[in-house]
């Protein structure tokens, strides 16, 4: 399973949607506790490697009362994560800054109650040191962004994936075109359910797997919160 994190109204559920089926979600709204997904991915495809994987991805709503409650209620969607999907909103700055306080909640060490403290931009990046778990970060509305601006944008956000030492693919749920096969978008996202799956099943030796069926069905998490 992996977690998407970030502000309601990022496109989160929208993009769950693209990544399972290929096509724009026709009337998206918020979540309300938790959904599920599936996406077929097919592991190392074109390798001799190559296997069929069910990945459930879960949308889990943003929060709902006090700030505490509904952290203690994300926690219990937090057990075996096989990989996180940050996603932020390229309109909005405050949602890429969002996602260092989720993520260090999602990957359990948040200790206080309001999560990583960024300043000016900086932030503490030894939190992310030993993380072993598969990231990937999502920008969405690209085409929502004027194109005069759109430099200046990704400029803005160009940090992340390095900060998060992971791969960044930027698009717009409502078109397809982004995921396209053989796309440069689409190898990323490849190569990051590759790591979900070795995540989830490979043993120390990366030549030995433990044992599972040709299609194995495990869970992908994705979360938004206000």
């Amino acid at each position: 399973m992996a977690i998407c994190t970030n502000l309601i109204g990022v496109g989160k559920s929208s993009l769950v949607h693209l990544l399972c089926h290929n096509q724009v979600l026709g009337n998206p709204s918020w979540t309300v506790g938790c959904s599920v997904d599936v996406r077929i991915h097919d592991y190392k495809e074109g390798t001799p490697e190559e296997k069929t994987y069910y990945i459930e991805l879960w949308d889990v709503g943003g929060s709902v009362g006090s700030a505490s409650s509904a952290k203690s209620t994300r926690a219990v969607f937090y057990s075996s994560v096989n990989g996180i999907i940050l996603v932020h909103d390229l309109t909005n700055k405050k949602s890429s800054q969002n996602l260092y306080r989720w993520s260090l909640e999602a990957l359990n060490k948040d200790s206080s109650p309001t999560g990583v403290i960024v300043t000016n931009g900086d932030y503490d990046r030894e939190q992310f040191a030993e993380n072993l778990l598969p990231l990937l970060v999502i920008g969405t509305k690209f085409d929502h962004i004027p194109e005069n601006k759109r430099n200046d944008v990704l400029t803005r956000t160009a940090f992340l994936s390095e900060d998060f030492n992971a791969e960044e693919i930027n698009l717009d749920c409502t078109n397809p075109r982004y995921l396209a096969a053989g796309s440069s978008n689409a190898v990323k996202l490849s190569r990051f359910f590759d790591k979900v799956i070795e995540k989830r099943y490979f043993t120390k030796d990366t030549n030995q797997m433990s044992g599972f069926s040709e299609r194995k069905r495990f869970n992908l998490k994705s979360l938004h919160y206000d």
